[in-house]
């Protein structure tokens, strides 16, 4: 009786830690580590619960989402929608652990929850909606069997780490040390040395880099507007990153880049949140490419020792878009009809149509802009 109720002490000091500081605990092959807590939007909202098969839900006034599942259950099929509402979330935790070789999610889906499916070392297939648009931390790491993922033709926001420890990460690292689906980099963790990335990566996940000892130097394309949390997470000896475009610098960006020296940051940035360089202790030279009005305009911590004691560069004269994308002439980041009805306006002369970037029209590679490079600019628009 007492070593029970020490279990039962014990569980309850648990669930405590677990409410009040906001980390909750999964389970990965028998050792328990730490996840970030969070909420969902419904969270204070009233729901109910139901049994779909052997999935478990939770229905509020506009939506529903999954919570759990048969820990036995080898497939399941997910309804597009319960009780006349849509299923909008796979939750956290919904499936971890489980038996589950397959699933169907439907095209109402538009989040994968943190740790999700995490664990479950059957499920040998997956095919993302083209609804989804986030998918949560660590949503399939460990799934031991997964080899065959289908993607939606978008770019979803990633998490740190989703396919760590499947056949199918492992694959894609033997292809390239960096993992591109959709404009998006899912992982660098291979990287070496001197890092460039193209202009054809338009996001970079969460965690892409974090504990890569082995990147010396990084340059963020302007294709890449933001800097997710974790990004470069104790990168230990990466000394140069240049951030061409990014105009926010999110949670725990470069925490624990200790060699980090040179930066280099956009004259477009506009936020760098509070933890984004924690632990570094280094004298770096940032290079702010724009004036030191704007730079003061920047929402940034005030008391952040690396920002501090940096030594700061005013350039007012860089040009920010040294990354071409072709078709890409008003310079909004991307290709795609707009700049096609651009081209044929300034070719018929309208005096409004401007185009802030020539160079990306020059499909012929002529240096002249006529007809023949909007016939090639509208083919690589069907093709996309």
């Amino acid at each position: 009786m007492k070593n029970k109720a020490k279990a039962l002490k014990a569980a309850a000091l648990l669930i405590v830690v677990t409410l009040t500081t906001g980390v909750s605990l999964s389970m990965q092959r028998g050792v328990f580590v730490p996840a970030p807590l969070t909420a969902h939007a419904a969270d204070n909202e009233s729901y109910t619960e139901g049994k779909s098969g052997p999935l478990t839900y939770r229905k509020y006034s506009d939506h529903a989402e999954i919570s759990s599942c048969e820990m036995s259950a080898t497939s399941a099929e997910i309804p597009e929608s319960i009780e006349g509402v849509p299923v909008t979330m796979i939750g956290m935790y919904a499936f971890q652990i489980s038996s589950i070789k397959s699933v169907t999610i439907p095209n109402s889906v538009k989040e994968i929850g943190h740790y999700a499916f995490n664990n479950c070392s059957a499920l040998t297939s997956l095919t993302i909606p083209d609804s989804v648009e986030k998918v949560g931390i660590r949503a399939f790491e460990n799934c031991t069997s997964l080899e065959k993922i289908e993607f939606p033709d978008h770019i979803i926001e990633w998490n740190s780490k989703v396919f760590e420890g499947t056949p199918w990460i492992a694959s894609q690292r033997e292809k390239s040390p960096l993992v591109i689906v959709n404009g998006a980099l899912l992982d660098g963790d291979k990287c070496k040395g001197e890092v460039k990335l193209t202009s054809d990566i338009k996001y970079i996940a969460s965690g892409a880099f974090q504990r890569n000892m082995d990147i010396t130097s990084v340059v963020v394309p302007s294709s890449v507007t933001k800097l997710c949390d974790n990004v470069f997470f104790y990168c230990t000896n990466l000394a140069s990153a240049e951030l061409s475009g990014v105009t926010l610098i999110d949670s725990m960006a470069f925490c624990g880049c200790e060699k980090l020296t040179d930066l280099k940051l956009s004259g477009r940035l506009t936020d760098i949140d509070e933890r984004a360089f924690s632990d570094i202790t280094s004298n770096a030279t940032i290079t702010f490419y724009g004036s030191r009005e704007t730079w003061e305009k920047v929402n940034k911590p005030s008391d952040d020792p690396f920002l501090r004691n940096a030594k700061m560069i005013f350039d007012e004269n860089h040009t920010e878009i040294n990354d071409v994308i072709a078709g890409d002439l008003n310079m909004d980041g991307e290709f795609n009809v707009t700049d096609l009805l651009l081209l044929q306006k300034w070719l018929l002369g309208d005096k409004n149509a401007e185009l802030k970037n020539r160079k990306a029209a020059d499909y012929t590679k002529d240096e002249v802009l006529d007809v023949f490079d909007l016939v090639l600019m509208r083919k690589a628009v069907l093709e996309k």
